[in-house]
């Protein structure tokens, strides 16, 4: 079987797979944030924060509770790393610097899962399942959590409640992520991948001497890492390593992990609007953008120029050879395209083009299919964009599922739209300009100019990816990457939860003759465009003097 054809079979087992849980997944998801019914843990975990699951809040004070929990994640996992050399069970482990600490801290409970650092050089098992592991699933649930938000926005009229944070952000952790965690870390130990709290020790006789490594609660991590579409890993060389991912199986069930919940709450997001036709036109849109991204890919790096190419089935540089170029190739879109971060692969050794199709992935917004939550409510802020260009074209007051779009709407997601290019255009001119930064870049040229916008690129849209030819651990890179990820994850939080507030204030409006159809495939063709041309407009300029440059030369 060749290699193309291998892809294009993994490529076609992975949408059947999707599509085989969509359905149930989403609708399960559904009944989850609709629910009145507590369950017996869950009310356990209210009396203990000193929380009411039943009180009903407004924009400010779901905002408000957001920030809150995210600061209180942010301070506990900074002080779990600064003390990590007095803590029991990390005796070969010292405590983390104060600049690391903070960069690490912000990452993770950001969602981000951005690593400047040797994971298994730097962390111990208290960190990692106390700290990192713990804010893997919380983080993912705050963003699951801002996106049903949003949701009851569209669906709610003339109340300008949005549900209550804390039963969201509980139900979203006990009820989704942690029993799909298991699942999945069961299958991944049955596959190959260790799970256990072993220390460091030696392995084999090699020239030079030996070689150390040490064990952990990896299975349970890398499921939770993928699944919650966080990143970072156990070890330094990430879901390439055969301990995070043994198989060539395991890399396809891993990338199924990460897209199986940003595709399934298209679903759950047309039930709660009480339109699962709406929920169809979200999930072409994303559909479509992934697949495309991922033909691009595989083009990209199946080109063959060269006998060293031709010689290897494509460019095999950086690619671990139990996936190859079609796993490695699905694996980079999927984790791009998400917020995961995770790589199988290293991403500064594809091609020019290549590298800017996982660079432009992410300049999209994280909305094909995104995050865990944040790709929902980003898209939909997108869907809101579309029908205000469709409404100028025609001459028409905007409205989406019933909903004016007016100045407010307009301007709040215009407000979300500006944050994060804003962000990663600012602090790459920075480094680029100023004489210490750029010394950090392992190579020169375009592709040096590239390790620091994908660096930026990968902070500021929360994925945490790296190119893998930067060197990170500067107090420059730790302080303004974990900049980015704070304002990166937080400011965009603002604007979304104030439109679904003023949504949710709204009278709903009756469909007319003059609506625009949004379940139909010309919105989705209209709202795929839309997100190319806003995305090619902001970073085109930026993309032309590094990945372009370097794979038109």
């Amino acid at each position: 079987m060749g290699s193309v054809l291998a892809s294009v079979l993994q490529l076609l087992a992975l949408i059947g797979a999707l599509a085989l849980v969509h359905a149930p997944a989403g609708s399960y998801m559904a009944k989850v944030y609709t629910s009145r019914r507590h369950l017996r843990p869950e009310r356990w975990v209210y009396r203990a924060i000193g929380a009411d699951p039943d009180t009903e809040m407004r924009w400010p004070a779901y905002l408000r509770a957001v920030l809150a929990f995210s600061l209180a994640g942010v301070l506990l996992l900074y002080l779990l790393q600064r003390l990590q050399g007095v803590l029991p069970g990390s005796p070969e482990f010292s405590s983390v610097g104060p600049a690391q600490s903070f960069n690490t801290a912000v990452s993770f409970v950001t969602n981000t899962n951005w690593q400047s650092y040797y994971g298994e050089q730097t962390m111990g098992h208290v960190v990692q399942t106390a700290g990192l592991a713990v804010q893997n699933f919380v983080s993912a649930a705050v963003g699951m959590a801002v996106a049903v938000a949003l949701v009851r926005g569209f669906a709610r009229s003339r109340s300008g409640e949005l549900g209550n944070f804390w039963a969201d952000l509980v139900r979203g952790t006990l009820r989704v992520l942690l029993p799909a965690a298991v699942l999945g870390a069961l299958v991944l130990v049955a596959c190959g991948a260790i799970q256990n709290f072993s220390g460091i020790h030696e392995v084999g006789q090699f020239v030079g001497g030996t070689q150390q490594w040490n064990g952990g609660a990896v299975a349970s991590q890398e499921a939770i890492k993928e699944l919650g579409t966080n990143g970072g890993g156990y070890f330094n060389a990430n879901s390439a390593h055969p301990f995070e991912n043994p198989t060539p199986f395991t890399n396809l069930f891993e990338i199924f992990l990460i897209l199986v919940i940003p595709f399934s709450l298209t679903r759950t997001f047309g039930l709660m609007v009480g339109s699962v036709r709406q929920g169809h036109a979200i999930l072409a849109t994303m559909a479509t953008v992934w697949v495309g991204f991922t033909a691009l890919m595989m083009w990209a790096e199946f080109t063959h120029h060269g006998p060293a190419l031709q010689a290897a089935g494509g460019a095999m540089e950086g690619k671990e050879v139990r996936f190859g170029v079609g796993g490695s190739a699905l694996f980079a879109v999927s984790t791009t395209l998400t917020s995961t971060g995770a790589v199988d692969s290293f991403h500064s050794s594809f091609t020019g083009l290549g590298g800017g199709i996982t660079m432009l992935g992410m300049m999209l917004g994280e909305i094909a299919p995104g995050g865990t939550g944040s790709g929902l409510y980003g898209m939909l802020i997108m869907a809101v964009i579309a029908v205000f260009i469709a409404g100028l074209m025609v001459g028409r007051t905007p409205e989406y599922l019933g909903r004016k779009i007016g100045a407010r709407e307009m301007k709040l997601a215009a407000c979300y739209i500006l944050v994060t290019p804003a962000l990663v255009l600012v602090f790459t001119a920075a480094s680029m300009a100023l004489p210490t930064p750029p010394h950090s870049m392992l190579n020169p040229g375009a592709h040096g100019f590239s390790e620091v916008l994908y660096a930026f690129t990968s902070a500021a849209n929360n994925n945490g990816s790296a190119f893998a030819g930067l060197n990170a651990d500067t107090d420059w890179f730790n302080t303004t990457t974990g900049l980015a990820m704070l304002l990166g994850r937080f400011l965009p939080m603002v604007f979304v939860l104030a439109l679904a507030g003023s949504l949710a204030a709204q009278r709903p409006v009756p469909v007319s003759a003059g609506t625009l159809r949004t379940e139909k495939p010309l919105f989705a063709g209209l709202l795929v465009g839309a997100i190319l041309i806003i995305t090619g407009l902001t970073y085109f300029p930026a993309l032309a003097l590094g990945p372009l440059a370097e794979g038109l030369a």
